[in-house]
């Protein structure tokens, strides 16, 4: 079991926000899946997250918005859609290339 998970649902049974500071960091492949399944669920459940992280594979999966930020700049924001298919601008789209898991299905680029 994950225990940043199991931390995050014992201090928050039933929670309307959730802030989260790379929830997939120091992780392997498959406790990652484990926490974007879970995220995924309260997402689903309508819990608000506002998350910071460099895992590609989560934003695109859970995020209904993304802003884009480099060395505390905001570079782009838009829909998770929009910023990982059509990114408008070069540095986006360099970051997001490096996507290495499929996006969701119904999104094609």
């Amino acid at each position: 079991m994950c225990w940043k998970t199991s931390a995050a649902r014992a201090l928050a049974p039933s929670p309307k926000v959730l802030l989260c500071d790379e929830p997939t960091s120091a992780l392997d492949p498959e406790l990652s899946l484990e926490v974007v399944a879970v995220l995924k669920q309260l997402a689903k459940e309508g819990v608000t997250m506002l998350m910071a992280t460099h895992d590609l594979r989560l934003a695109a999966n859970i995020a209904r918005n993304v802003v884009f930020l480099e060395a505390g700049e905001i570079v782009e924001s838009g829909t998770s859609k929009a910023i990982f298919t059509q990114a408008k601008k070069r540095r986006t789209i360099e970051f997001v290339s490096t996507l290495t898991d499929a996006l969701p299905e119904a999104w094609e680029i």
